[in-house]
């Protein structure tokens, strides 16, 4: 049971609050955790530190421009710092389903870092002076700037850090083996039946590519999430702030994150639609796409291992049957495949998302951040996770996929310039009635010389155009 004395009272424009007495935030965000016991949901501490961030750069701004008293604005970048380093995680406690500016978050920081700036200068916890939550810590903002700022920084950011090196690194191991198997002859299918002969390194290879064309197509999302809407403030119009503050924070968030930001090109389109979000969480989901058919593709190449394909061996991880002793299931490939439904998912909600721009703001902003960011860290996750314990361990039944090949019907294919398509068709309706190989239908038939049928049954000369 909690007592009067957990609690300290503090007062906003409604009125009075209690406040938990050790709680960092203030009325605002105390409001927004009664309003909205949602869902749990908490934004991720990437887009907590950026907030950090922005905040230490607007109070750095604000001082160069003469606005901000020197000695409050050093305990503003000290506090806003420390939130950027991560210390202040867990003061960060509203639920993502919240007001749509994401307000109640905005405020949430800019209490925390009031709180902890007065605490620096000597006052207490919850005091609004000398440093204001509002006057001081939000000064030349809004939610309306901030917020979307932030969505984009992190966003970058958790691309650039999180899930390109495991995009690379799995695209490199599959290279890897893609050289390693080079020389390993299988099956080719299409519509899942047989197909002309291909080298399991080509195959191989051709999932490489696809991770490469996603790594090019998410780093395309990057022009426009590098555009920020700081400096726009309530509408885009910059109401409140020096024309200079805008291009001093984007300088200042530059040096501090590494990327190369830049102002908006026009503050309206950049508050009033989230396209840019919108376009990213497309590319993550085709990224997703392209990695849950490289991840069936595998499950179905190891499955077996003796009553299916079985022409690849994925690596045991972990036993597979609470009931059937021995069985080894290709887990880290369904485990990529769930990641990618998910952020399949996730971006229908940033479409969704998107489509509540009305007029000046999009009210839809911390779920749109939440699944965007969410859809990074599962798949910088799922990436690293299936590269390490599936695809680097992927060993080739060479002796599996040389009898699927001879025993293939689809050889038919490199007659028929010789022999013609219906005798080629015909040949291969024996062999599959008989049981037999084509090659040895071939034989009993004299259709070829022995050397003919060498030269034109030989597979590796399949997998390539011909003279």
């Amino acid at each position: 049971m909690t007592k009067d004395n957990d609690f300290r009272v503090e007062k906003d424009s409604m009125g009075e609050m209690r406040v938990p007495r050790d709680a960092y935030w203030g009325a605002q965000t105390q409001r927004a955790v009664l309003n909205f016991p949602v869902s749990g949901l908490r934004f991720p501490p990437v887009f907590v530190r950026t907030l950090g961030g922005i905040k230490l750069a607007a109070a750095q701004a604000n001082m160069e421009l003469g606005l901000l008293e020197p000695a409050i604005g050093e305990a503003v970048v000290q506090a806003a710092r420390e939130v950027f380093d991560g210390r202040w995680d867990a003061q960060f406690v509203l639920d993502i389903f919240q007001t749509g500016s994401g307000t109640s978050t905005n405020m949430n920081a800019n209490e925390v870092i009031a709180a902890r700036a007065n605490e620096i200068m000597g006052g207490r916890i919850g005091d609004r002076s000398p440093v204001h939550p509002n006057d001081h810590v939000n000064m030349g903002q809004s939610s309306n700037d901030v917020i979307p700022a932030c969505m984009h920084v992190s966003a970058l950011d958790a691309i650039r850090r999180r899930l390109l090196p495991a995009l690379e690194g799995l695209g490199e191991a599959l290279e890897r083996k893609a050289a390693e198997f080079d020389d390993v002859l299988k099956i080719g299918r299409t519509h899942l039946q047989d197909a002309t002969p291909v080298r399991l390194g080509q195959e191989l290879g051709g999932y490489a590519a696809m991770v490469k064309h996603s790594i090019r197509r998410v780093e395309g999302c990057f022009h426009f999430l590098e555009e920020l809407p700081i400096g726009g403030t309530a509408v885009g119009t910059g109401l409140n702030t020096h024309r200079r503050f805008a291009a001093k924070v984007v300088e200042r968030l530059s040096r501090l994150t590494g990327h190369a930001f830049r102002e908006a090109e026009n503050h309206f389109e950049a508050q009033g639609a989230k396209d840019a979000v919108v376009e990213a969480g497309s590319a993550l989901k085709t990224l997703a796409v392209s990695l849950a058919k490289i991840a069936n593709d595998i499950r179905w190449l190891g499955a077996g291992p003796r009553c299916s394909i079985g022409e690849i061996l994925v690596p045991p991880v972990q036993p597979g049957s609470s009931i059937m002793p021995g069985k080894i299931n290709p887990v880290m490939a369904e485990s990529l495949c769930q990641v990618c439904a998910q952020v399949m998912g996730n971006d229908l909600t940033i479409s969704l998302g998107g489509l509540s721009g009305n007029f000046e703001l999009n009210v839809m902003m911390p779920v749109m951040a939440y699944n965007l960011l969410q859809s990074v860290e599962l798949l910088a996750n799922g990436c690293a996770l299936f590269t390490e314990k599936c695809v680097e361990g992927i060993r080739a039944d060479t002796e599996r996929c040389r009898d699927f090949v001879e025993r293939s019907l689809a050889l038919c294919t490199a007659l028929s310039p010789v022999v013609g398509y219906d005798r080629a068709a015909a040949i291969a309706k024996k062999a599959h009635e008989s049981g037999r190989t084509v090659r040895e239908v071939c034989r009993e038939e004299g259709v070829l010389s022995e050397e003919e049928l060498e030269r034109l049954l030989d597979p590796r000369s399949m997998t390539e155009p011909g003279g």
